[in-house]
């Protein structure tokens, strides 16, 4: 099969997918191996989740591997070129779909052996710890313009031949950092293809005992990470390029 960067974007994000909200459900879903192993496990594995996609987004053919459609919309605005919008971030948005319902795939024995609904919903999509949408807005803006204000030093032309050897690595830090610093408060979406396209998966998968999707929250990690983006990269143009 010929690589393309759709086809990249999309399995790479699926395998960021299953890989990040996979870590999720092994911390949280009962019965598991890593049953209430903790935020330490969760934040580490969603590093290696993005390491991971990044290094199969670039096989499958994608050089960018966005992964995300906040990091497409941030480097569209910090070089004026809009092109990769209307493929990047339908591949994303499929594969953030895909690589959720694998995870319920994978984990298919213990839904039921779960009773709490908010547990079964935390593997598919965000939720903050203190219910503010205010405020969890103000978190998911700035823990993604972080985001797109590391990437840029990620990939910046001072580092060289560094970048390009251990980019994948340096990205996989960024993520762990801000989650462990800036994730406690929502969960650290910054991608509407991590949030939303697996909140979709919640609400429409066969889950025993799921309730709800909470979509009176959903437009907090779309449209904070989307703002953040903006933000980020407006930055990137005055100041980086």
């Amino acid at each position: 099969m010929q690589t393309s960067p759709f086809l990249g974007e999309l399995i790479g994000t699926m395998v960021l997918l299953l890989l990040g909200n996979g870590v999720v459900a092994n911390v949280v879903l009962k019965q598991t191996k890593g049953n209430s192993s903790g935020w330490i496990v969760i934040t580490t594995g969603w590093a290696f989740a993005v390491t991971m996609g990044v290094f199969v987004a670039k096989a499958f053919g994608s050089v960018d591997a966005h992964l995300n459609p906040a990091v497409t919309i941030a480097f569209a605005v910090a070089t004026n070129n809009f092109s990769n919008i209307m493929s990047y971030i339908p591949a994303q948005m499929i594969g953030g779909f895909l690589g959720a319902t694998l995870v319920w795939i994978v984990y298919r024995p213990h839904w039921a052996a779960t009773p709490d609904p908010f547990d079964k919903l935390a593997c598919f999509s965000t939720g903050p710890a203190i219910r503010s949408k205010g405020d969890n807005f103000i978190s998911e803006m700035m823990a993604t313009l972080v985001l797109i204000v590391g990437l840029a030093g990620i990939s910046s032309k001072n580092l060289g031949e560094l970048a390009i050897g251990v980019g994948p690595y340096l990205v996989g830090i960024l993520i762990w950092s801000i989650g462990l610093s800036l994730g406690g408060t929502t969960g650290y979406a910054m991608s509407p293809a991590r949030d939303l396209s697996p909140r979709i998966a919640h609400a429409l998968l066969p889950i025993p005992g799921k309730g709800a999707s909470d979509w009176g929250y959903a437009w907090v990690p779309v449209l904070g990470p989307l703002v953040g983006a903006v933000i980020g990269g407006l930055l990137i143009r005055w100041y980086a390029l």
